[in-house]
């Protein structure tokens, strides 16, 4: 199923300039297309259209010690309530923590690397709010989290 994502800024890497107006389109766990929303619209009539408040772009990766928290999952959910979808994994030595990062589906790395929207890579996304609050997280195509 494709989704198409908008929100009124675009921000292709984390500290990128955002842009107005653009749209991400996710097939299964994949992005598709970045680009102009009345092009992507255009291009894929009848998708449906998920719009979000604030600013689009990729999942953030987390570079360190995972929050504390009673549970393991607690702790995988404290990551999404950040718009987290990759962390590394030399921060996973506990296997409860490890089982709940991947049963969570985030994106297990050996080292740091940009998040960046691209097209065909896998579709992890956040939307902040103007001050910096994860309004949704979506991990695979699929929303993770979102701010009630």
């Amino acid at each position: 199923m494709r989704t198409l994502h908008t929100a009124p800024l675009l921000r292709r890497t984390p500290g990128g300039e955002p842009v107005s107006e653009h749209a991400v389109l996710i097939s299964g766990d994949r992005i598709e297309a970045v680009g102009p929303l009345a092009e992507l619209s255009a291009a894929y009539a009848g998708v449906r259209v998920r719009a979000w408040p604030g600013t689009l772009g990729p999942g953030l990766l987390h570079d360190g010690p995972l929050p504390t928290a009673p549970t393991p999952r607690e702790r995988v959910h404290a990551l999404l309530c950040n718009g987290v979808t990759a962390v590394l994994a030399e921060h996973l030595t506990d296997p409860g923590v490890r089982a709940a990062v991947d049963r969570g589906d985030l994106l297990v790395l050996p080292a740091a690397v940009s998040p960046t929207l691209r097209l065909g890579e896998r579709a992890d996304l956040a939307v902040h709010d103007p001050d910096g609050v994860c309004l949704v997280t979506v991990v695979a195509g699929r929303i993770a989290h979102r701010r009630a």
